[in-house]
């Protein structure tokens, strides 16, 4: 009996002492340390790489790559705008000299018309009507003699009369519309012509001062000329109904001057139509 007691009281031991043995801290398996932590989130290793950092310099990269390619576009514009204005230059200065050939164009074509007009009015003594040469008329002068035209002067030159009609009477300034009183003006010199000078060759030649009707300088004098006989002849032919084959025209532009241009009274004499009365018959 003693000695099963001893026996159970020796396997008590040992459980108890095997039992103390785990609770023993120095015994214990391989500790766990807890992992540092901030604020800011988990603090990285040496060895470790925050994905954050590898998005933001992504990031970046891709801004800068952005940055480039705007500047390049900026600088493709400008060279773009560059040209764009030396085309715009060039086509400025394309107009400019397409505008000068035509004036000149213009002034040749003009010139051309006032030398064939002259041709036919000094042909006119060799022109042949019915097989016998047409004759001068040799009493201009006595018959200009008997003009009557209210104060229009009245100029021998050479074999020719001159009949000086200011414009500034026939004409609104600077352009070749009629005024009212312009028939005031043209009728009694239409009924004297047809009266006196019935067969001679007339030229309705138009003069303007040195000031330019237009931007387009001589070219446009010429034409505003041309265009202020024509609209004479028109009036002495239409309204007078006189022959049509019986006037030519000659635009003279600001050529031949009566007074200098230097004052209103001088160019306002300057402007006028003449009609030139030749020897020659139709």
């Amino acid at each position: 009996m003693k000695g099963r007691l001893l026996s159970g009281l020796c396997i008590a031991a040992a459980v108890l002492g095997i039992a103390g043995c785990n609770q023993n801290p120095y015994l214990a398996g391989p500790a766990t340390y807890p992992q540092p932590t901030s604020s800011f989130g988990p603090v990285i290793s040496q060895q470790g790489v925050n994905p954050n950092d590898s998005r933001m310099a992504e990031l970046n990269r891709r801004v800068q790559l952005l940055d480039d390619n705007n500047r390049q576009l900026h600088t493709q514009l400008a060279q773009s705008e560059q040209q764009a204005q030396v085309y715009r230059e060039e086509l400025n200065l394309v107009r400019k000299q397409l505008a000068d050939t035509n004036q000149q164009l213009e002034a040749a074509s003009i010139a051309a018309r006032e030398a064939q007009n002259k041709v036919r009015g000094f042909q006119a003594s060799t022109q042949m009507r019915g097989g016998a040469s047409i004759q001068p008329n040799t009493n201009l002068s006595r018959l200009a003699s008997q003009l009557n035209l209210g104060g229009l002067p009245v100029q021998q030159d050479g074999d020719r009369i001159r009949i000086a009609i200011p414009s500034d009477q026939l004409f609104a300034p600077g352009t070749a519309q009629l005024i009212q009183q312009s028939a005031q003006v043209l009728d009694p010199v239409a009924a004297q012509l047809r009266s006196l000078f019935p067969r001679q060759r007339i030229g309705i030649e138009g003069y303007t001062d040195n000031v330019p009707a237009t931007a387009g300088g001589s070219a446009a004098s010429h034409q505003l000329a041309s265009a202020q006989a024509s609209a004479v002849l028109d009036m002495l032919t239409r309204r007078a109904g006189m022959p049509l084959g019986q006037f030519f025209i000659v635009a003279q532009g600001a050529n031949r001057p009566v007074q200098p241009n230097a004052s209103a009274a001088g160019r306002a004499a300057n402007r006028r139509i003449e009609l030139v009365i030749y020897p020659e018959t139709f």
